[in-house]
């Protein structure tokens, strides 16, 4: 009688066993999905932040405090790259919590996986997690349950109290919207005119500067024009130039010229007005001719 009641009770135990194995294997696979879709948007946030030009992947914190000294105004250079950060890092703190809560059902793994997401927050370089958790959470430096998914809230716990986002907000907030100083207008190099235009202004063949002397006149010199200058015919004699114009005569030393063999003429005195004999006196006749 004992032997046949043994049999249904172990037949119940088995289909027990095997339903609770039916339903962990369920939740596994559950868990699993859910992991995997947690970790596949934790990819898409990273690929938001590293997308180029952007700014977002300086809230990791960890390349440095001279590498995030020299992102930080570039993280608050204006309200919408503000904005962006705060969203970006809002919806890490999202998936780390719900990553938590899956760890907490039993998911021993999805919190490892997101290690350096998690180190990322608690660095909070900016104080940008803090605040998330202050305005979304209602922590304070004295109690926030959402800390529990930290190991080290040093840094958060020190932003909650200082305020940190709200001092580097105070501080860049005066330059926003205010244009840069426009630069100093450099001079241009004069551009190249299009070949037409070159080709049209260009003359057939220029003239040829073989000495390099050809040189570009300046504008304070003038010259005639060419109606100004009298017409010149070469049928009309020349006239001649008056004595003071003339050049004087060149000197010949004569000892050089007898030394050479040649007569050096007397320099030429100047033209006189020629002149007439005296006239005889009247009373004397001219002599009678002899006789033959």
């Amino acid at each position: 009688m004992l032997r046949r009641l043994l049999i249904p009770v172990a037949a119940l135990v088995l289909a027990a066993l095997a339903v609770i194995a039916v339903l962990q294997e369920m939740v596994a696979n559950d868990q699993a999905a859910e992991r995997r879709a947690l970790l596949a948007r934790n990819a898409e946030l990273a690929r938001a932040a590293l997308a180029p030009g952007s700014v977002l992947a300086c809230l990791d914190g960890g390349a440095g405090e001279k590498v995030g000294d020299a992102c930080e105004q570039d993280v608050f250079a204006s309200p919408q790259a503000v904005a962006a950060a705060v969203a970006l890092e809002s919806a890490r703190l999202a998936l780390l919590h719900a990553a938590f809560t899956l760890s907490k059902h039993g998911d021993a793994q999805v919190m490892p996986a997101l290690t350096d997401l998690r180190r990322a927050a608690e660095l909070d370089r900016y104080g940008i997690a803090a605040h998330v958790l202050a305005t979304r959470d209602g922590c304070t430096a004295l109690k926030c349950d959402a800390l529990a998914m930290f190991h080290d809230t040093t840094a958060l716990k020190a932003n909650l109290k200082a305020q940190a986002f709200e001092a580097y907000v105070a501080r860049y907030a005066p330059h926003w919207g205010k244009q840069a100083q426009p630069t100093p207008p450099i001079a241009a190099a004069p551009q190249a005119a299009p070949p037409a235009a070159v080709a049209a202004v260009t003359p057939a063949e220029r003239p040829h500067d073989t000495q390099g002397t050809a040189r570009p006149v300046e504008s304070r010199w003038t010259f005639p024009s060419a109606a100004s200058i009298p017409p010149v015919s070469i049928m009309t004699a020349e006239p001649k130039l008056p004595k003071d114009a003339e050049l004087p005569q060149p000197k010949v030393d004569p000892e050089l010229a007898r030394s050479l063999g040649v007569t050096a003429e007397p320099a030429r005195k100047e033209e006189e007005a020629p002149r007439l004999p005296p006239e005889r006196p009247k009373s004397e006749a001219a002599p009678a001719a002899a006789p033959r």
